[in-house]
């Protein structure tokens, strides 16, 4: 898929992407200001409240106009396929319609215009039109494939589910078993994918949020597991994690979506490498059922690490399934281990220096941000192609612009 832009647009947007670059985490702030305060509905029942009280949905926005406009101009035979394929699919777990296209633009370059001011003359905003709406009609087109793909109508994406067990996984995780009312299947999904799941909360918004299907494709039930989000400096506690664990009981509805997300495991059997991080292991779980109950022989190396053995949601679960699986090897890292360390396990951060990491190997990456740059500086270091390395982030993807 090649984009772009035209003879005329082409220069104007290479001599103005610095000054727009240095100013679109502005622009994007006044962006969903105005936003918000034209479509109210959509900060309480559609954005991510949290996320916009930490600028990390700012940020994440920022990252990808920036980075799609450079890669137009720099590198037009080459667009950033990742970077679309994950919002696609993030859009489409949220029900994004394409007429929700045109409220964006309308708002982003209100923005645009006046935070640049005298800048944006007609032909520089002329040229910056085309590049949103180069990304916006390649992101429809995409959706449009996922939701025909889910056998669904354009944003029809909700159903409800019931909680069928809830197990307490650690102090602060919990999982949840969901089952179709009428018995039926749960249905399918690829290991790695995710589900959204959508909350009234007391104040009357209806949040959203996503969680990996942790459990093998082919069940009768999916299986999500919820950590409660702490309150940090720069932002509340999780709304909708605080609410799961005060009040999601068996034989309660929950609102989700059909399953969406493009981590998801390879076909084939050559080497696979698995690293997460705190509750990252959730999509890593999915992996792992999946090659245990197809009767795997790939090379499986599995990487995790927290912050201790208590904190460790689905141990047991990991330890079983690399146990099933003739060719898995296992490696934890705890930074603490007051009660003792179990065994086989380290203390300390992920160290790549004494893993084996063969040839052909393709890895997935799940976890804090920070966590998988590392792993990831490290599996490129030790010869892995950037291409054969893929990641999730739980939230706004701020990897996206790079």
């Amino acid at each position: 898929m090649a984009l772009t832009l035209s003879e005329q647009s082409a220069p104007v947007i290479r001599a103005t992407l610095p000054a727009v670059g240095a100013a679109v985490e502005t622009i994007t702030d006044l962006f969903y200001r105005k936003l918000f305060e034209a479509h109210p509905d959509l900060l309480t029942d559609l954005f991510n409240r949290g996320n916009q009280a930490n600028g990390e949905q700012r940020r994440a926005l920022a990252g990808a106009v920036a980075g799609f406009a450079a890669a137009l101009v720099n590198n037009p035979e080459t667009p950033p396929a990742a970077m679309l394929s994950r919002i696609a699919h993030k859009h489409v777990s949220l029900g994004i319609s394409a007429e929700q296209y045109k409220i964006v633009h309308r708002h982003l370059f209100a923005a645009i215009g006046e935070v640049l001011g005298a800048a944006v003359t007609p032909e520089v905003a002329a040229a910056w039109d085309e590049v949103y709406w180069l990304m916006a009609e390649t992101l429809i087109g995409l959706e449009a494939g996922l939701y025909q793909s889910a056998g669904v109508a354009e944003g029809e994406v909700w159903q409800s589910m019931e909680i069928a067990e809830r197990l307490e996984q650690t102090p602060d995780a919990i999982t949840l078993v969901l089952r179709r009312p009428d018995g039926a299947p749960a249905g399918p999904f690829r290991p790695g994918q995710y589900i959204s799941v959508q909350i009234p909360l007391p104040d009357g918004a209806r949040q959203i949020r996503q969680y990996s299907l942790s459990a093998a494709p082919g069940r009768d039930d999916w299986r999500i597991t919820v950590k409660r989000v702490p309150a940090e400096a720069a932002a509340p506690a999780g709304e909708v994690s605080a609410h799961l664990h005060a009040h999601a009981r068996p034989g309660d509805l929950l609102t989700v979506s059909v399953p969406g997300g493009d981590l998801v495991l390879a076909e084939g059997d050559g080497p696979v490498l698995l690293a997460s991080a705190g509750i990252g292991v959730t999509p890593m779980l999915a992996m792992l059922y999946h090659l245990a109950e197809t009767g795997s022989a790939r090379a499986v190396t599995v990487l995790h690490a927290d912050r201790t053995p208590a904190d460790h949601a689905h141990e047991a679960d990991q330890r079983r399934l690399v146990a099933a699986l003739p060719g898995a090897d296992l490696r934890l890292w705890y930074e603490t281990a007051p009660d003792g360390l179990p065994e086989g396990a380290e203390l300390g951060r992920a160290d790549l220096a004494a893993i084996d990491v063969p040839e052909g190997v393709t890895a997935y990456l799940c976890g804090p941000l920070p966590f998988m740059r590392a792993v990831r500086a490290g599996l490129i270091e030790r010869g892995v192609p950037a291409e054969s390395i893929h990641y999730e982030v739980f939230g706004p993807d701020l990897w996206l612009g790079n």
